[in-house]
């Protein structure tokens, strides 16, 4: 099947803060390609990492393999279960400088490992220097992805309780780290003024 299993996308896409025992990445996508002012679907699906190789690496190969039209334009759309590790945020800005007609945005669930003194958030910034717009996925989001990817029987999407609030701190915490590094220390230091 095209579509996700509705059990494996609640399990692995659900935002919690600590996702213990999560250690798959999960990507839907969905490739457009854009002609003026309309845009045109070209593809649309899932996948998941497989035999040690990291999804978003998968993905890459998946698209390199379509020979695109340098000519024309086209919008890829990830809602991923984690944010790319570091080596994978290397291997996605290296692909968007080889591809100036390509656009990515990328709708993460959680974040990896992006806690101070790791790797992490650095690709995040390279990434998001390269032009791929990065967002912490919403209820919105949630949404989208249960109507699009999941084979859902009909049923409406329901959140978890939780949602709202751990995209909004997740969001925060990205905002955070793509902030620019002279922002953080001017923050840093405007909290230590105020005693915070």
């Amino acid at each position: 099947s095209i579509l996700m299993q509705r059990r494996l996308f609640l399990y692995n896409f659900r935002n919690l803060r600590k996702a213990k025992g999560r250690r798959e990445t999960y990507l839907c996508y969905v490739v457009k390609r854009r002609d003026s002012a309309t845009s045109c679907s070209l593809d649309f699906g899932y996948l998941r990492n497989q035999m040690g190789c990291h999804v978003e690496v998968l993905f890459l190969r998946y698209i390199t393999a379509w020979d695109l039209d340098p000519g024309r334009c086209y919008r890829i759309t990830w809602f991923t279960s984690w944010s790319p590790c570091y080596d994978c945020a290397q291997h996605i800005a290296s692909f968007l400088r080889s591809y100036p007609n390509l656009t990515l945005r990328i709708f993460m669930a959680r974040l990896y490992f992006c806690e101070d003194r790791k790797a992490e958030p650095e690709g995040l910034r390279r990434l998001h220097k390269a032009g791929a717009h990065i967002a912490i996925m919403t209820f919105k989001d949630y949404f989208y992805c249960w109507n699009t990817f999941v084979e859902n029987r009909e049923q409406t999407f329901k959140g978890w309780e939780g949602l709202h609030e751990n995209s909004v701190h997740l969001a925060r915490k990205l905002r955070r780290i793509l902030l620019p590094l002279y922002e953080v220390d001017d923050l840093q230091d405007a909290f230590k003024i105020l005693g915070l």
